[in-house]
């Protein structure tokens, strides 16, 4: 039987109940729960970096997404909240729309 040991969606025991298969989960505290939902944003950023093709990206994206929605309201917070924060940063020092890329700055 593989072992995964990860976070997966509320519906991924349906899922495989579905299948007739065995499986075992528990329920992670809040801090477990945090931690596992920081190690799942990797995972699937890496999955969204190795994608091909929009479709596929479109989706790594969407589960990217789910993840800081999740983030949001384990912190005690809204995705509305988290959206105004971005756009005070990007009215501060703007987004990345200009595909301005860095290379060096004078050091004094």
């Amino acid at each position: 039987m593989p072992i995964y040991n990860k976070l997966v969606r509320d519906r991924i025991p349906e899922v495989i109940e579905s299948t007739g298969k065995q499986f075992s989960t528990r329920i992670l505290n809040n801090d477990e729960y945090i931690k596992e939902l920081k190690k799942k944003s990797f995972e699937e950023l890496n999955e969204y970096i190795n994608t091909v093709n929009v479709n596929d990206a479109i989706e790594e994206l969407a589960d990217l997404l789910e993840i800081i929605h999740a983030l949001a309201e384990s912190h005690g917070t809204s995705i509305e909240e988290v959206e105004r924060a971005r756009q005070n940063k990007a009215q501060k020092r703007g987004g990345f729309k200009e595909k301005i890329f860095l290379i060096e700055v004078e050091d004094e």
